[in-house]
């Protein structure tokens, strides 16, 4: 007799939890858009001016990174450019670095800033809890310094990387990643590394009480108040709640924010956004404790509006603002 597992928790279109605890991520959603969360294979061949590759960073781990190169300008000045390390959206419980949502929007920042970008391929909830990928992150980051003290090797790193301009970089809760990294990068020598900026992309902060925006703003096919609470269900550590420091880094359980050795911060939000409230809330915390913090507002956007391709290509002021928020963060990487 074939017994068959039970579902015994989902987050609609995204993930589905058995009672065995397997968990299925296949696409249940509206097939129209299933484009968006499929893998894209490397190609080290220039495409659009951008050649990918998928290295292993971590033999003992298996942490692997996407690498994005773009090809070097004909008028650029610069022998090395700077290298960004990005860390994917997801709830901490879904998407990989290689989906086409990702590729689409990096390949275009690495071709557009003249910057190589490291896109890592995180652990995730509920199989691996916070803060299994805040230590991949910066697992990512140490490899770099790995490479640059030449300790190993990476071709296309140790040939075309500046590895005095690195920057992090994080769409929703890879914002709250890119944060957790820059605080730890701030207690290590990662020389000759240098950490030249950090660019959280509307970050997953929350607190435990529903804050104004998350009552008043309009859901979107990125962030439903659905999302958020069974997201961090299944992330969070079990027995916290979202006053936790990853989710909550101005809250009171986190480590004061004028004690962090930050590098300079671009806060990227959306006007429309579910968690622009404790988005904001980061950000004046930030201000009050010292820290270089700049923001970047998109108009009349929700959350993660920039990686909806559909949107991007139909609709003019879609296209609009994310050609203005990803102007705003090459401006942020050629001045750092």
């Amino acid at each position: 007799m074939v017994c068959q597992k039970k579902l015994v928790d989902e987050v609609s279109g995204w993930l589905r939890i058995f009672d065995d605890g397997s968990v299925d991520r296949t696409w249940t959603g509206p097939p129209e858009v299933k484009f968006m969360a499929e893998s894209v294979p490397p190609h080290e061949d220039f495409l659009d001016g951008v050649a990918t590759r998928d290295v292993v960073a971590d033999p003992n781990s298996g942490l692997k990174v996407r690498i994005y190169l773009p090809e070097k300008k004909a008028d650029s000045s610069y022998d090395k450019m700077p290298v960004v390390i990005h860390f994917h959206g997801g709830g901490f419980c879904i998407s990989r670095a290689d989906w086409y949502m990702y590729y689409s929007t990096y390949a275009k920042l690495a071709a557009s800033a003249g910057a190589i970008v490291v896109s890592v391929y995180l652990r995730l909830a509920p199989e691996h809890r916070l803060p299994a990928p805040c230590h991949d992150g910066y697992a990512a980051l140490l490899w770099l310094r790995s490479l640059a003290r030449g300790d190993s090797h990476e071709e296309w790193l140790n040939s075309h990387a500046d590895f005095t301009r690195v920057f992090l970089i994080g769409d929703s809760s890879g914002g709250n990643i890119v944060h957790q990294v820059a605080a730890m990068a701030g207690d290590a020598d990662l020389s000759p590394v240098k950490l030249a900026g950090a660019i959280p992309i509307h970050p997953g902060f929350v607190r435990v009480e529903r804050s104004k925006s998350e009552l008043e703003h309009p859901e979107s096919p990125f962030l439903t108040l659905d999302m958020v609470d069974k997201f961090l269900s299944f992330a969070l550590p079990v027995g916290c709640n979202k006053e936790h420091p990853i989710t909550c880094p101005m809250g009171e359980a986190a480590p004061p924010l004028q004690g962090l050795r930050l590098p300079p911060v671009l806060l990227c939000v959306a006007e429309k956004d579910l968690i622009l409230d404790p988005e904001m809330e980061y950000y004046e915390a930030m201000q009050k404790s010292g820290q270089d913090v700049e923001l970047v507002e998109s108009s009349g956007m929700g959350h993660s509006f920039y990686l909806n391709r559909i949107a991007v290509k139909v609709d003019p002021h879609t296209a609009q603002q994310t050609q203005k928020l990803f102007a705003a963060i090459s401006d942020f990487i050629h001045k750092h």
